[in-house]
């Protein structure tokens, strides 16, 4: 069976992407007094926080969240991550885009499109966005408890988003699809933002050069405080590995799963991907090229 492969490349945000532009620290700091707190003027003179803060990070997303997706709550643990809210819509509106290719060039919206979240974290990000932009529906699955907690929290506190997002526990880290699929469901598209280290010291690693880049002064040997992060920064043989598991695994799971798709990080990833797709004989494939600045993502989307 031969595999359509198409690739395509974005500069720059989504145009229907919310956060294009400078952040409106006014109308934030309005939603989200709070923020308030962390906002000093930078060198050129203009409202900023200091993006190497965990605290400061959080109390943005707090507010972007709330003044642009309505949320009445959002909190995480602080051993989690903090995700980039316009980073995580950029997923969303691409895979909009895919979705209306095969329905007539208009993005399907409403509860009827149901959505896979893999390792929904305890931010909830993508649920979040997709259904408030689209009246998407979604499933989220976690390994981690205390994740789940916190996922389960938030949707409790947001009655809309509850009625429209379940999550649900996953105890077999090796298996993302096997035991969480129920034998009826369909899924228009299943998501996944996948652990890219391959381990503990890998990602300590990782976010000392991003500390470091971000102009944070660090020490030599930077305190291991992952906890909750260990699922969401790091599994053994990193994204490589996990997502050559999950391409192998949806094989089984082409019937109830119309588009399989998870983000890789390292570019370097994609050839052997590319090689583990063929293998199962996967019918169409995308890729798309996501530059913003000096960060680059790729997201490989693939059915069979």
């Amino acid at each position: 069976m031969e595999n359509n492969e198409t690739n395509l490349t974005f500069e720059g945000l989504h145009p229907r992407n919310k956060h294009i532009g400078r952040y409106d620290f006014a109308q934030l700091i309005k939603t989200h007094p709070d923020l308030n707190l962390h906002l000093f003027l930078n060198k050129a003179g203009e409202k900023s926080i200091d993006f190497s803060n965990p605290i400061a990070v959080k109390a943005l997303n707090k507010a972007l969240l709330m003044h642009f997706y309505n949320l009445e709550y959002w909190n995480i643990p602080k051993t989690n991550l903090c995700p980039p809210i316009p980073g995580r819509a950029e997923y969303i509106h691409h895979i909009a885009d895919i979705l209306a290719a095969s329905n007539g060039g208009v993005v399907p919206t409403g509860n009827a499109v149901r959505i896979l979240d893999i390792g929904v974290g305890a931010n909830c990000i993508y649920p979040i966005i997709g259904n408030h932009e689209y009246g998407w529906t979604f499933v989220g699955t976690e390994v981690d408890k205390q994740s789940l907690l916190s996922a389960e929290t938030i949707l409790s506190k947001n009655p809309k988003l509850n009625e429209n997002v379940t999550v649900r526990f996953n105890d077999n880290k090796r298996n993302v699809l096997k035991y969480i699929l129920e034998s009826e469901e369909v899924f228009d598209f299943v998501i996944c933002n996948p652990p890219f280290h391959s381990s503990a010291e890998e990602a300590a690693k990782g976010s000392l050069r991003k500390n470091k880049n971000l102009g944070q002064k660090v020490a030599d040997k930077p305190v291991l405080n992952f906890s909750g992060q260990n699922n969401e920064l790091w599994c053994e043989g990193g994204e490589l590995a996990f997502v050559t598991n999950m391409i192998y695994e949806s094989v089984h799971f082409k019937s109830q799963c119309k588009w399989f798709s998870a983000i890789i990080s390292k570019k370097s990833n994609l050839k052997p991907l590319y090689k583990q797709m063929k293998k199962v004989e996967v019918k169409n494939s995308t890729t798309l090229h996501l530059t913003n600045g000096n960060k680059t993502t790729q997201i490989i989307c693939w059915q069979f």
